[in-house]
C-alpha cells in the first residue's frame, strides 16, 4: 500500500510531483503540499497541517485534519502517523529537502522512524533520492553513472561493502567524524551495498556522470 506525501520545501518541481502521484494508492498533502498538489492539478485523500505555511482557501471534498501549532510532531510525521494507521507501509515523500535544514534533517528522520515502524519510505526529488538503510543487503540495478553517499546515522560508525562501485569496499567502516562515504558512483549495471553492521543514510543522485 503506497502513500505519497507532498510536504512544503520552498523548492519543488511541480511537474516533478505530478509524475510521482500519478500510482499512488494514497495522497497526502503536509500543509504547503497542498499548494503543489493545486499547482500539479492533482487531488490529494487527506490535507494535515497547522496551515502556518499555506493560508489559502482549502477544498470542501477532502478529509482535513488542523493541528495545533504548539505540537510534539512534525506535520510530516502526523501525516506518517496518519497513513500508518490506516495500513499504509511503503512511503514516498516529495518536496522534503531545501529551504531550512532543520525542517530537511528532521523530514530524513522520519526515514528511520517509518524503518522503526516496519514501513519503508524514500525522499523523492528531482534531483536524489533518499533512503535509511539497516543491516542487509541492497541491490541496484540500472544505476550506472550514478553518484551516491553513504553516512552513519544514529551511530558512531556503520560498516560497508559495496560491489560493482567505483571505490568498492569489504567491510569498511565508516565514521560519523569524516565523510568518506561521500561521492562513490555506480559502475555496473547490477551493484550491491551490504551493511554489515550500523545504520545509513543513502543518498543517490538522479542524473548520470557522462
Amino acid at each position: 500500500m503506497r502513500c505519497v506525501i507532498i510536504a512544503g520545501s520552498p523548492e519543488a518541481d511541480v511537474d516533478f510531483i505530478a509524475k510521482q502521484v500519478k500510482d499512488c494508492n494514497y495522497l497526502i498533502c503536509a500543509d504547503k503540499g497542498y499548494e503543489y498538489a493545486k499547482r500539479a492539478k492533482v487531488k490529494p485523500d487527506l490535507i494535515v497541517g497547522d496551515f502556518d505555511s499555506y493560508n489559502g482557501e482549502l477544498p470542501n471534498d477532502c478529509e482535513i485534519i488542523t493541528l495545533d501549532s504548539h505540537k510534539d510532531d512534525t506535520d510530516l510525521l502526523h501525516c506518517i502517523e496518519v497513513a500508518l494507521s490506516r495500513d499504509y507501509d511503503d512511503f514516498a515523500i516529495l518536496a522534503a529537502t531545501g529551504g531550512r535544514f532543520d525542517h530537511t534533517f528532521a523530514n530524513i528522520s522520519t526515514l528511520m522512524y517509518l524503518d522503526k515502524k516496519g514501513a519503508s519510505g524514500e525522499i523523492i526529488s528531482e534531483k536524489e533520492s533518499i533512503r535509511f538503510l539497516k543491516v542487509g543487503d541492497y541491490n541496484f540495478d540500472n544505476c550506472k553513472g550514478k553518484t551516491f553517499s553513504v553516512f552513519p546515522f544514529a551511530c558512531d560508525k556503520v560498516n560497508v561493502s559495496y560491489i560493482g562501485t567505483e571505490y568498492c569496499a569489504d567491510k569498511l567502516d565508516l565514521t560519523a567524524e569524516d565523510a568518506m562515504g561521500v561521492s562513490n558512483i555506480f559502475v555496473s549495471e547490477k551493484a550491491s551495498i551490504k551493511i554489515n553492521y550500523g545504520n545509513a543514510i543513502f543518498i543517490i543522485n538522479q542524473s548520470i556522470n557522462q
